[in-house]
């Protein structure tokens, strides 16, 4: 699945085989965004699904850094 914009945001479903490995990629996707001190919305539902939403608050869109990041995300997936 790509990522979908979706109400002003960028949107991508991630599923692993089980919740240890859905935890692990989020302890990863950490380092990027702080390294570019920005910080997506995280929901991990259905034990191994994790859904990533990116936007920039501050303009109230999606930016070009909100694309920068999901593809820096889909490298660790």
């Amino acid at each position: 699945m790509n990522w979908e914009e979706i109400n002003n945001q960028l949107e991508k479903e991630f599923t692993f085989t089980n919740f240890v490995e859905a935890i692990d990629f989020v302890n990863r996707v950490k380092e990027p965004a702080e390294a570019m001190q920005h910080h997506p919305d995280i929901l991990i539902h259905s034990y191994k699904k994790v859904k990533i939403m990116l936007t920039t608050h501050s303009e109230g869109h999606v930016t070009l850094k909100d694309h920068e990041l999901a593809g820096k995300i889909d490298k660790l997936a």
